[in-house]
C-alpha cells in the first residue's frame, strides 16, 4: 500500500478545502517546499500534489514550486489540477514528475484523455472525482450527468497508469474513505486506483490494506496530517508494510 501525503497549494502557500469548497479553505503556515522535506525526511517516497490556483483557471500556475520539489526531494510526484492540454501535461513531465493527473478535461473530453494517454504512456493518471455517483468537474463546481462507473468503462481501455477516486462528500470531513465505492471502483479498473477524500486516522489506513483488493494500489492523506491527527512518524510505519 503506497501512502500519498498531499500538498494543495493555493497562492503559494499549503491550504486544505472541505468537500473542494475555496470558501472553507485552511492555511498553512509551512511552505510547498517544506512541507515536502518533511514528508521526505519522515521517509515518504510518493506525494500528491493539487495546483489549486491551476485547478481555477487551467494553467500550470505553480510550476516552478512543483519544479523546485522535484529537484530537491527524490519522490515520487503525481501532479493534478487545470491540466487541460497536452502542453501543460509536457511541462510537467519535463519537470520529472512521475504522474500527470487529468481530471475535468477528461471527463469533458474522453479523446483529450485517450490522446494523452497515447502521447505519454504511463505518465496519465485519471482523477475521478464523485458526489452521489455521479462526476463531478471544474474543481467540483459542476456536477456532470455522468456515473462514474459508466464512464470508467467508457476510458478503460485508454491506457491511463494510476485511477485516483474521490467521493467528495467525504473531502476535508475526516470521517473515513468511502471504501465500499472505491472496491467497486477497483473491481472494474484496468489500472490500480488510489484512495482519497476523507482520511481521519491511522485506522483508515490499516482498513484500507484490509480491503485486501490487489487492484487499490495506495491511499492520500491531507488535512488529517496538517490537522495532526495523524502523527507522521506513525505513519511512517505504514509505508510498504
Amino acid at each position: 500500500m503506497k501512502i500519498f501525503p498531499a500538498i494543495d497549494i493555493k497562492d503559494k502557500k499549503c491550504v486544505r478545502l472541505v468537500k473542494g469548497d475555496f470558501d472553507k479553505k485552511t492555511e498553512y503556515k509551512m511552505s510547498p517546499v517544506e512541507q515536502a522535506r518533511k514528508y521526505k525526511d519522515h521517509g515518504f517516497k510518493n506525494l500528491h500534489i493539487v495546483d489549486l490556483d491551476g485547478a481555477l483557471n487551467g494553467e500550470t500556475v505553480n510550476l516552478d514550486i512543483i519544479q523546485e520539489i522535484v529537484k530537491k526531494f527524490d519522490l515520487k510526484i503525481e501532479v493534478g489540477g487545470g491540466v487541460r492540454s497536452i502542453d501543460s501535461i509536457q511541462k510537467y513531465t519535463d519537470t520529472g514528475v512521475e504522474k500527470v493527473i487529468l481530471g475535468s478535461a477528461a471527463i469533458k473530453d474522453k479523446n483529450f484523455l485517450k490522446k494523452a494517454c497515447e502521447k505519454f504512456p504511463n505518465q496519465i493518471a485519471l482523477g475521478l472525482d464523485a458526489k452521489d455517483g455521479y462526476l463531478s468537474v471544474s474543481g467540483w463546481k459542476e456536477n456532470s450527468d455522468k456515473l462514474t462507473l459508466d464512464y470508467l468503462k467508457e476510458v478503460n481501455d485508454f491506457g491511463v497508469s494510476r485511477l485516483i477516486y474521490t467521493d467528495i462528500n467525504q473531502d476535508g470531513m475526516k470521517q473515513g474513505p468511502n471504501f465500499e465505492e472505491t472496491s467497486k471502483v477497483a473491481d472494474i479498473s484496468n489500472c490500480p486506483v488510489i484512495i482519497s477524500g476523507g482520511v481521519s486516522s491511522i485506522d483508515d489506513i490499516k482498513k484500507a490494506k484490509e480491503l485486501n483488493n490487489k487492484n487499490i494500489e495506495g491511499i492520500i492523506v491531507g488535512k488529517a496530517i496538517y490537522d495532526g491527527d495523524i502523527n507522521l512518524d506513525e505513519l511512517a510505519k505504514e509505508i510498504d508494510a
